[in-house]
């Protein structure tokens, strides 16, 4: 039997956070074994145990996400890494990539395409334990990051939904923002659809991943950033 690799989930955004452990699980061949919302706290938990693979956000509340991948190099352990993040300066994935991140993925995710990561990250470390030497082409494509990912956006209909997604209230959720052109917060869909602001970050959050929506980050000077959601054109 083919042993699981073991993720660790490092993400400031707890409903981000669920999401993609949800989503983690669905793949065959991965077990989710920690996650948190600090850079410190998770430097903490790879003291006590080493995964196979830490998918790392860069915008962490107490310490950026690079810095949390310098410290895992510094300490020599044993990880991949995969960034997921809004980030998409130059310096940052030139960072990455000195930092040997197996790949960097955008936000807001495609599900699709953080599938296909995995699947092409599971497959080069089954490789790798398979055989001693390896000729210069299977090297290029090792080195060659997600040139098979796609694109495309996830189709809700026939597929089971993650846990806290309700198919009833999804597709309220959609027939309120069906044709909408301004962006909405949070707080303002919360009064139309008269649930927490919580649950519809929740569901906000999957339209987002699944690639129906933006999302834009506001930051103001006081408290923490309003995200509004647009759908995409």
């Amino acid at each position: 039997m083919t042993q699981s690799i073991s993720v660790m989930l490092i993400e400031d955004d707890e409903v981000a956070l669920k999401l993609y452990e949800e989503f983690t699980k669905k793949l065959d061949g991965f077990q989710v074994v920690a996650s948190t919302t600090s850079g410190k706290q998770a430097l903490e938990i790879l003291r006590v145990i080493t995964p196979d693979l830490i998918l790392l956000d860069v915008f962490l509340p107490d310490m950026n996400g690079l810095e949390v991948l310098r410290e895992i190099r510094k300490e020599n352990h044993s990880v991949d890494v995969i960034l997921i993040t809004a980030a998409n300066d130059v310096e940052t994935v030139s960072e990455a990539m000195r930092g040997g991140a197996f790949s960097y993925l955008i936000k807001p995710i495609i599900i699709d395409k953080l599938f296909d990561t995995l699947r092409q990250y599971k497959q080069s470390q089954q490789k790798l334990k398979t055989i001693k030497f390896i000729d210069k082409g299977e090297i290029d494509q090792f080195f060659r990051l997600g040139n098979k990912s796609t694109e495309k956006s996830v189709l809700v209909e026939g597929e089971s939904l993650p846990k806290g997604i309700d198919k009833h209230t999804l597709k309220k959720v959609r027939a309120l923002l069906a044709g909408r052109e301004e962006s909405i917060n949070n707080e303002e869909l919360a009064q139309l659809i008269g649930a927490s602001h919580s649950t519809v970050r929740r569901y906000m959050e999957y339209l987002v991943a699944t690639n129906e929506f933006d999302v834009e980050v506001i930051y103001g000077t006081v408290g923490r950033p309003e995200r509004r959601y647009r759908p995409k054109r």
